[in-house]
C-alpha cells in the first residue's frame, strides 16, 4: 500500500476538518430534527467519500479514458499503460494504421494475419518457415520485411517483421523494432521510448 508524504496528509487533514466544521454548523442548525439530518448527513457524506475517491483515482481514469495512443515530443514517445497493464501504440505500417502491444519480451515484431493482409502483404505467398514459442504453445512464423513503419515524425524503412501462422488477439511490436530506441524506460505509468 503506497505511503501518504506530508502533503497529501496534510490535505486530508484540512479535508477532515473542514468536513467536520460542515456536519458540526450542519447538526447545530437542524436539532429539532435529527432524524431527518442523519439522512441529509449520511448523503452528503456519501457524496463527500465519492469525491474524494475520484480525485484521488482522477490520473488513472484519464489514463483510461483517454485514446491508447502516445503522446510524441520530438524524439519521445511516451505511451500511457491501460488498465489491463499492456501498452498500446497504433503504428503507421506502409501507410495503414495498426494497434499493437507494446512488448519487450517479444524478440520480434509479429503481424497478425489480419493486419499483415491490411499493409499489403500477399499472404498466399509467405513461407512458414519459422518457428515461435508462445504462452499457447509452438506456432509456425513467416518472414517478412515492413516497407515503413512510422509514429509521428519517426519513420523507419525496411524493418524486419513475422507474421503468425496461428491465432493472435492482436500484433506485437517487439524488440527488432523497439530496438532502434536509444532508451526504453518505464515510469509513472507511461512506458517512454527516446531514439
Amino acid at each position: 500500500m503506497p505511503v501518504m508524504d506530508t502533503d497529501q496528509m496534510m490535505n486530508l487533514l484540512y479535508l477532515s476538518l473542514m468536513a467536520a466544521a460542515v456536519a458540526g454548523w450542519f447538526f447545530m442548525q437542524n436539532r429539532q430534527s435529527l432524524g431527518k439530518t442523519a439522512q441529509h448527513a449520511a448523503v452528503w457524506g456519501l457524496i463527500f467519500v465519492g469525491a474524494v475517491a475520484a480525485a484521488g483515482m482522477w490520473g488513472d481514469i484519464q489514463r483510461q479514458v483517454m485514446p491508447r495512443q502516445s503522446f510524441m515530443d520530438g524524439q519521445t514517445i511516451r505511451i500511457p499503460r491501460a488498465l489491463d497493464g499492456h501498452y498500446y501504440l497504433t503504428v503507421m505500417v506502409n501507410g495503414t494504421p495498426v494497434d499493437f502491444v507494446v512488448d519487450t519480451g517479444a524478440s520480434q515484431v509479429v503481424l497478425t494475419q489480419e493486419d499483415a493482409a491490411r499493409v499489403g502483404i500477399d499472404l498466399s505467398s509467405l513461407r512458414y518457415l519459422g518457428s515461435a514459442n508462445t504462452a499457447n504453445g509452438a506456432v509456425d512464423t513467416a518472414s517478412v520485411r515492413l516497407n515503413s513503419v512510422e509514429i509521428g515524425s519517426i519513420r523507419d524503412s525496411d524493418v524486419r517483421a513475422v507474421v503468425n501462422g496461428g491465432q493472435m488477439d492482436g500484433s506485437l511490436l517487439g524488440m527488432t523494432y523497439l530496438g532502434l530506441y536509444s532508451k526504453i524506460e518505464i515510469s509513472g505509468g507511461e512506458m517512454i521510448l527516446t531514439r
